[in-house]
């Protein structure tokens, strides 16, 4: 049956399974959820210029005009007045040699009814409208594009020398000429064509957005984030997958037409799936979501599973149930937990368990016996992605394994825990990353050829430095000589942030 997507798309929820030789190995899930704005592009019209307070109300369509300071404005380069010029320093490639910046006040530069192509960088609050800018960037898998910026920029939060020289090295191989880019912290340790497929995808979406900017009327939506099934296009479907399936007319439209731009020959292999029996229901799928969520898990045999999740581990207990063996106790028990060793393997996977986990088999006496179980348990997970370490059975049938969280666990995922605790029950607050930011900042050697520090970081975070500690930013701002620019990206943990110096 060989490897396979299927995506299945309804009002209130797109849903992904991952399979292979038929059987499901991975699923997610994307539901119905209030709009986020942040990092929405727009193609919107100038309502008014205010002199006196140097920024600008523009209309993107929403309730209220956005807000727009004159240094968010992006000013196109004249003679002997250009901003930044595409040119590395030779002792420092990931800065830019600085040129004067216009000092022309926003009323030279913008008047009322001209149409321009901004990004939200902060959502409406109550009676405001949202903050925008000019400095528009897209987020892909492992970089950020930046069209305004022809320059390459790896993100200091990559702390060794030859990791961000190799990234640095494919970046120039790979890059689109005159656009600049920025290597996430995410990219540390990935392959040439990962990168090269992100550059890819995300100049098809610049270019689609550059297409409905001179196609729609002002003012406009021109891009939000990625939904789920363009998600999984980007991540998982690469040549491995034999058949990508879709029950969605116009999701399989869109998802083909774009894949036909930036990679054709993988378009063969997308197919529309219209019977009448649901796509998931066809493939299986749901039945293994209903075991996924189950905290007993029957096994073929009669025997079962028990699966609780508890602050420190998962346990596991093993049961012989309704299993009966025709020999003797010991082999009733071996067969029994053998079966279990394999859907032990398959729901971790499944299940995303990550952590440690402690397995309890059924006791067995003979320790030729617990070996056959031990091998089995380390065989069956030998195709597991994720790095796991599996220790012998011990004299009472525990076996413990520590397998590396590879992404959130889908009975955390859809019965809604705190998804960044991770079980802890707290998490950094906004603040305290903020000031680890500003230390951060503190450590750049300060230099003549440094014009700008871009700092991303979670939206809450990006509002923090934005609004309330705006006085440390502009304090930062003076003792670096240099422009700090708050990127909010949804994409990054709370407590994660990447910072590159330009």
């Amino acid at each position: 049956m060989g490897n396979e997507i299927a995506i299945t798309v309804a009002r209130e929820e797109t849903r992904v399974a991952v399979l292979d030789g038929g059987v499901v190995t991975d699923l997610f899930g994307d539901r119905a959820k209030h709009k986020d704005y942040v990092g929405n592009i727009y193609k919107g019209r100038v309502a008014k210029v205010l002199p006196g307070m140097q920024a600008a109300f523009v209309d993107i369509g929403l309730e209220k005009a956005a807000f727009m300071h004159v240094s968010d404005l992006l000013v196109e380069a004249e003679p002997g007045d250009m901003l930044v010029e595409a040119e590395e320093d030779e002792k420092d490639s990931d800065m830019l040699r600085p040129k004067r910046q216009s000092a022309k006040p926003i009323e030279q530069l913008l008047s009322e009814g001209q149409e321009l192509m901004v990004q939200i960088s902060k959502g409406p609050i109550g009676t405001k409208g949202s903050r925008v800018t000019a400095y528009v960037s897209l987020p892909g898998r492992y970089l950020v594009f930046m069209p305004n910026v022809d320059h390459i920029g790896v993100s200091r939060r990559i702390p060794r020398d030859e990791e961000r020289a190799r990234l640095k090295d494919i970046m120039r191989r790979v890059r689109r000429p005159g656009y600049g880019y920025i290597v996430r912290t995410v990219s540390e340790g990935v392959k040439e064509d990962e990168l090269k497929s992100d550059v890819d995808f995300l100049h098809v979406l610049w270019q689609d957005l550059l297409t409905k900017r001179e196609q729609l009327p002002a003012p406009a939506l021109l891009h939000s984030d990625l939904s789920l099934s363009f998600r999984v296009v980007r991540d998982l479907f690469s040549k491995k997958v034999d058949r990508l399936w879709i029950d969605s007319r116009e999701e399989y439209d869109a998802i083909r037409s774009f894949v036909q731009r930036f990679s054709p020959e993988q378009t063969a292999r997308i197919h529309m799936y219209d019977k009448d029996e649901p796509l998931f229901d066809h493939l299986g799928v749901e039945q293994e979501i209903v075991r996924a969520l189950s905290r007993k898990v029957w096994l073929k045999s009669g025997g079962y599973l028990v699966i609780d999740h508890t602050e420190a581990m998962t346990v596991i207990d093993v049961n012989t149930g309704r299993f009966v063996g025709k020999r003797d106790q010991e082999e009733t028990i071996l067969r029994n937990n053998l079966e279990a060793a394999k859907e032990v393997a398959y729901q971790l996977k499944l299940r995303g368990i990550g952590g440690i986990i402690i397995v309890d088999f059924i006791d067995m006496e003979r320790e030729k016996n617990r070996d056959k179980v031990y091998h089995a348990l380390v065989d069956a997970m030998g195709s597991d992605k994720a790095r796991t370490r599996i220790s012998r059975i011990s004299d009472l049938g525990l076996i413990e394994i520590s397998r590396e969280r590879v992404r959130e666990d889908l009975l955390r995922s859809l019965s809604e825990p705190c998804r960044y605790c991770e079980g802890r029950g707290y998490t950094k607050s906004p603040t305290t990353v903020v000031y680890e930011i500003f230390r951060e900042i503190r450590r750049i050697e300060p230099s003549v050829d440094q014009q700008r520090i871009i700092v991303g970081a979670h939206p809450t975070v990006a509002e923090l430095l934005q609004d309330e500690e705006r006085h440390g930013v502009e304090s930062l701002e003076r003792d670096c000589s240099a422009k700090i620019v708050i990127t909010p990206d949804s994409q990054l943990h709370l407590e994660q942030y990447d910072l590159v110096v330009l």
